[in-house]
């Protein structure tokens, strides 16, 4: 049984079947009938106007939004374990011609309204530093823990304050509002989120993220993503594909459904891990204590995850997973007891 990754799942049936759909000739690039639906398909989800993009990876719809967020001389303020800062090879740099990633600790790789106005009080405002010009959260974090919409809008009120513009990295966006059970527009716009990657494909996508923009600016922003799109080679000539398997998603709900049964199967596995989790099972992510003996006990019974530092693994739960097909590793982490910790 497979733990290592949401990325490594198979492709959700309604999604396979999307694509099957779609499979007859159209105007090509963004100029197809699927992807005409995306700004209104997105706008009834999150009952606002909406503008959106489909890109191909997370990593490309993060640093897209970045470039339009943050000049070249500015600095993005990111925890310091963001998914941005340490897995995309220096991705947001290399779209933004070389904004700074200002990083930050925090509980849970969340980020606090005191740690970030702490760190902008640092900032001179003169031509010899660099100056924030955009704040990036994720949700779910990089440690599976969720931002409640209260949280989201104090750090939204930091923005707003200050100037910056507000992207939250949603690759497991469905899976925090599973947890959450609030509107999708609770977490992002009416709390101040400017720009959301929200995340397809580890909620059962093939190769179809959406990059969404709010408010005022929120044209202006789309059309500079388009720009940036098509010049980082993002732009697919046949982007029906992917703005099927991303309108599959959210028109009949299948994104939260494949959430909540990866988030049910999470917490199944929590109860399992009683005594042994790092952090709170908010989402479909367990980090647990786990000596070496014991996780090569649990690989010898055809369990298979990743090591987390010294003694410690990371276990991801699936769309195509639930309580009940997750139970052979939950009696197999009861049978090890509650650990050391």
């Amino acid at each position: 049984m497979h733990f290592f990754s949401d990325n490594a799942t198979p492709v959700c049936p309604p999604v396979m079947a999307a694509m099957a759909a779609a499979d007859h000739a159209d105007h090509g690039y963004d100029g197809d009938a699927w992807s005409a639906r995306l700004d209104g398909a997105f706008a009834d989800l999150f009952g606002t106007p909406v503008r959106a993009l489909w890109v191909s990876t997370g990593t490309a719809a993060n640093s897209i939004a970045l470039a339009c967020l943050c000049p070249p001389y500015g600095g993005v303020i990111a925890h310091e374990e963001a998914h941005v800062v340490v897995d995309e090879c220096g991705a947001p740099g290399f779209f933004t011609h070389g904004a700074t990633l200002m990083t930050l600790p925090g509980d849970g790789a969340k980020l606090t309204p005191e740690a970030v106005t702490g760190r902008l009080k640092t900032i001179r405002p003169d031509v010899h530093q660099v100056p924030a010009r955009a704040l990036t959260i994720t949700q779910a974090t990089e440690y599976g823990r969720v931002y409640a919409p209260d949280e989201v809008a104090v750090l939204g009120e930091v923005a707003r304050k200050h100037g910056l513009g507000l992207h939250m990295d949603g690759a497991r966006f469905a899976n925090a509002v599973a947890h959450l059970g609030c509107h999708p527009g609770d977490v992002t716009w009416r709390a101040g989120v400017d720009v959301l990657s929200f995340g397809c494909v580890k909620n059962g996508g093939m190769n179809a993220e959406a990059l969404l923009f709010f408010g005022e600016q929120a044209d202006a922003r789309a059309a500079e993503a388009a720009r940036w799109r098509k010049r980082s080679g993002h732009l697919f000539s046949k982007g029906r594909y992917l703005a099927a398997q991303i309108l599959a998603m959210i028109e009949d709900g299948l994104w939260l459904a494949n959430a909540r049964a990866a988030n049910a199967a999470a917490q199944a596995l929590a109860e399992g891990a009683e005594g042994r989790l790092m952090q709170p099972v908010e989402a479909n992510e367990l980090f647990i204590r786990l000596t070496a003996e014991e996780a090569a006990a649990l690989r010898a019974q055809g369990f298979d995850f990743y090591d987390w530092g010294e003694g410690a693994a990371r276990l991801v739960t699936n769309w195509s997973q639930n309580a009940a097909s997750v139970a052979p590793l939950a009696s197999a982490l009861r049978a090890l007891g509650r650990g050391a910790g």
